[in-house]
């Protein structure tokens, strides 16, 4: 017999969501996928023009999600870094580590064009969350 696990989506009420059709994350059981995150504060949809700024808002955003799954940073496994400067991420590090230090998720941090030319920085999380 096929087991049938939870799967909903969480969204954050950003507008890319609704005009790309995808949700900020997704939860699958105990699997916790959160979409590429960037820093966009989703209240007022702007954006710092600073890396750092930008990648404390991406945690901020990141966080907000993995509440709303049942999990908090400790959970994270995974951790995808893509910025378009490769100079950039190293200015974002104590930012990072502040999330990941103690964690210690898997991590990969890549070099690539993000959707709009504002965005600095893009950070996406896989996370697990844990039974009682």
């Amino acid at each position: 017999m096929r087991r049938v696990t939870e799967r909903r989506a969480i969204l954050s009420g950003s507008v890319f969501e609704e005009q790309i059709g995808y949700a900020r994350a997704v939860v699958d059981g105990d699997q916790v996928y959160v979409s590429g995150t960037t820093g966009f504060d989703y209240a007022t949809m702007t954006i710092s023009g600073d890396v750092v700024e930008q990648a404390e808002q991406c945690l901020r955003n990141i966080g907000t999600a993995l509440t709303a799954a049942g999990c908090t940073f400790a959970d994270v496994v995974r951790v995808r870094y893509l910025l378009p400067d490769r100079a950039d991420f190293e200015p974002c590090w104590p930012v990072l580590r502040r999330c990941f230090g103690e964690v210690r998720p898997a991590a990969t941090m890549m070099v690539a064009g993000l959707a709009d030319p504002r965005m600095r920085i893009e950070i996406e999380v896989d996370a697990r969350r844990r039974t009682a």
